[in-house]
């Protein structure tokens, strides 16, 4: 470390800052291409993903418009990933901090809110629970009487077995959680190699049991639903994928601020994530819909293939996998960015691992077995997130890229008490403004009923709606005393 950046970071830290906040030096950006290839790996290959894949077959497209839907929206999401994190991999800053150069230290508040708090404890609440199905198979598996525990018994809902394997398994993710980035890295090292001997037995046991590929890539359900053109269908798919990492796209500096540097990043993300999820279109369209033939039910949830199987060992390393990435899906996407948020909103109280623990409580309080009821509820979920998140990363994009020009303050990011900032009154009031703007226009299908069909597109007409907005903003207006301020 320079001698120039000890006193910037002792500087900031006489601010006020938690350790957990500061921009990381240079001895600590340790992680090179590898660690990203993997660090997404494990992310890919979760429940909720190939519930949603399951969902795809019943909007009455063939299987191989859906893989190509999903590599499709493998190479946006790594866009994505790459270039929202160019900050975090420049400057070394987590995405609380970035947030504030697009909206102010203040303004940062509302985005921060709903990237950190909302969003993630909903996601984290949703992978805990689904993660808890899977132990409940295994425990069922290996003590039947377990599943009978308490009878009738419902809590909110939910059974005493059911309730038991939750708490289990929401502690488990909590410790993880706790351990941090330098934790996750270890634990997707030894991950992703279990991923890859389970995934691909199950797609050659799936290709097997199902006739072979070319009668799995003609499998339709019995029931689907005609209401969309293929096109329409094709596109509703790829930002459904896109709405699943609505929220890691937002929040990517907080991985990416440990880069050696922004080429490390970008291989690392685009390799893992387009590999990933090319082999996960495969696999996870290969077992549904081999499944489905064998077993003549339309299946729409992995768990409910692997609680089919009679083989105690393969069902106990398959729930096991399962259980893992899980784990890795959520640290990474979820409990991580939660942490930092709110130890950013709080930072003289709340340090990064106490707010894991409380985002960890919530994720309890939420009941999210109710998110997770049927399909519907999943897509509604994943519409609301990507309405919501979409124009926070369109405006963090056209902010850092256009009006910014790539060019951070760190002073002016992490301020003294009393000082302004990029903003005068701590709030850019163009940012917020063209966010309202661009999520209202996300639910425009939801507001006028005849424009229905662009409900399924939620993700994408809220995050370049507000992208172009900000542009057009800053293009006409650069001239205002609040842009003014922001550039200099």
């Amino acid at each position: 470390m320079s001698i120039e950046q000890d006193k910037q970071l002792q500087r900031f830290k006489e601010r006020g800052y938690q350790a957990d906040l500061l921009p990381k030096t240079k001895k600590q950006q340790t992680w090179g291409t590898f660690n990203y290839f993997s660090l997404w790996m494990g992310s890919v290959h979760n429940v909720p993903n190939y519930v949603a894949v399951g969902g795809f077959f019943f909007l009455g497209i063939a299987p191989q418009y859906i893989l190509l839907a999903i590599f499709f929206s493998s190479i946006m999401i790594a866009g994505i990933m790459i270039l929202n994190g160019k900050a975090g991999s420049r400057y070394g800053i987590p995405f609380a901090m970035s947030l504030r150069a697009s909206y102010g230290e203040k303004g940062a508040l509302l985005p921060g809110i709903l990237r950190g708090c909302i969003a993630a404890i909903m996601w984290y609440g949703l992978q805990t629970y689904t993660g808890s199905l899977a132990l409940l198979i295994l425990i069922g598996k290996i003590w039947p009487a377990f599943l009978h525990i308490g009878g009738n018994f419902q809590f909110l809902g939910i059974s005493l077995p059911g309730l038991i394997a939750f708490i289990i398994f929401w502690v488990l993710n909590l410790l993880i959680g706790l351990g941090g980035g330098s934790i996750l890295t270890k634990f997707t090292a030894l991950l992703n190699p279990l991923i890859y001997i389970l995934f691909g037995g199950m797609t050659i046991w799936a290709l097997s049991i199902g006739g072979g590929l070319r009668a799995i890539l003609m499998y339709l359900p019995q029931q689907i639903s005609n209401e969309h053109s293929s096109l329409i269908v094709f596109f509703m798919i790829v930002n459904a994928n896109l709405a699943v990492w609505a929220a890691p796209g937002v929040s990517a500096s907080d991985f990416t601020q440990h880069a050696k540097n922004f080429k490390s990043q970008a291989l690392g993300q685009f390799t893992g994530l387009v590999l990933s999820y090319s082999l996960f279109a495969f696999s996870s369209v290969t077992i549904l819909a081999g499944a489905s033939i064998h077993y003549g039910v339309d299946t729409w949830n992995i768990l409910d293939i692997v609680t089919k199987w009679d083989h105690l060992a393969a069902t106990a390393f398959a729930t096991l996998v399962l259980l893992l990435t899980t784990i890795s899906t959520n640290a990474t996407g979820n409990i991580i960015p939660a942490g930092y948020q709110l130890a950013a909103t709080f930072p003289k109280k709340i340090s990064y691992k106490q707010g894991v623990l409380i985002a960890s409580v919530l994720s309890f309080l939420i009941c999210p077995w109710k998110l997770m009821e049927n399909q519907v509820s999943i897509y509604t979920f994943l519409e609301i997130i990507g309405g919501i998140l979409g124009p926070v990363l369109g405006v963090m994009l056209a902010h850092y890229f256009v009006a910014m020009k790539q060019t951070l303050s760190l002073d002016k990011l992490y301020l003294a008490k009393g000082k302004t900032g990029y903003y005068k009154n701590g709030v850019n009031w163009f940012a917020l403004a063209v966010t309202l703007v661009a999520t209202l226009l996300s639910f425009i299908g939801k507001l006028i009923p005849s424009l229905a069909v662009l409900s399924g597109f939620s993700w994408m007409i809220g995050s370049f709606s507000a992208f172009i907005l900000y542009c057009l903003a800053f293009l006409l207006f650069k001239s205002s005393s609040t842009l003014k301020e922001e550039t200099k």
